[in-house]
């Protein structure tokens, strides 16, 4: 019986087999080389060089983001063991600045939230109020509840116009019962730090976001 001799070359997505060269499709199956389109060759080299940029990228901006906290947690334990000072309120956002206030560092921590089933209580009485209430009499308090119902593009609540809808002033009893059910609803189930990093070239000149995120590059 004839051996089997296979070798597999991932950074081109060469499979030889037997001597013979293939490259595997979408269905996973073995496409012999020279049958391969040549633009789908230059296509799947240029992705694969992408990609291969993309994951060196994203393990050293994972490297960064851990020395980053590290350093910044030996400089709170140097200062809480040798001073007695702490940085940071009591929800532990911290700004870090260099002596002579030209660089930043700001440590931000964000409650992630979700929403138990009397948020269902506080909508049904807030349709109440708006199926009595004239439909020209508040057209933007309507808008305000349209797009906070409305789910976002993950398919959440809008946090943003919900929280809007608790700041609004209105005197009905069916209200006010709607928005303490929001309140109820409310669940902090963690929270996720952010580092975030600035400069300037002037100590009167604005802050200037250091850039690191591919969209906003």
């Amino acid at each position: 019986m004839e051996a089997v001799i296979m070798e597999e070359r991932p950074e081109t997505g060469v499979v030889v087999f037997n001597g013979r060269e293939y490259m595997t499709d979408a269905k996973g199956d073995l496409v012999a080389l020279s049958n391969v389109k040549a633009e789908d060759k230059l296509e799947d080299e240029t992705v694969r060089k992408i990609i291969a940029f993309a994951l060196d990228l994203s393990a050293q901006i994972t490297r960064f983001r851990d020395h980053t906290m590290a350093d910044l947690g030996s400089l709170d334990a140097l200062l809480a063991q040798e001073y007695g000072a702490k940085i940071g309120g009591k929800k532990g956002n911290k700004t870090y600045q260099t002596f002579d206030g030209m660089m930043r560092v700001q440590v931000q921590v964000a409650d992630q939230i979700t929403f138990g089933p009397q948020l269902q209580v506080a909508k049904e009485l807030i349709d109440e109020c708006l199926n009595e209430w004239s439909a020209d009499s508040r057209p933007e308090i309507q808008s305000i509840v349209t797009r906070a119902f409305n789910t976002d593009k993950e398919g959440q609540i809008n946090k943003a116009e919900l929280f809007m809808l608790l700041r609004l002033d209105i005197a009905d009893q069916r209200w006010n019962r709607a928005m303490d059910a929001i309140r109820a609803s409310i669940r902090v189930t963690g929270s996720k730090e952010y580092v975030r990093f600035y400069h300037r070239h002037a100590i009167e000149d604005g802050w200037d976001a250091i850039t690191i995120d591919l969209a906003k590059a």
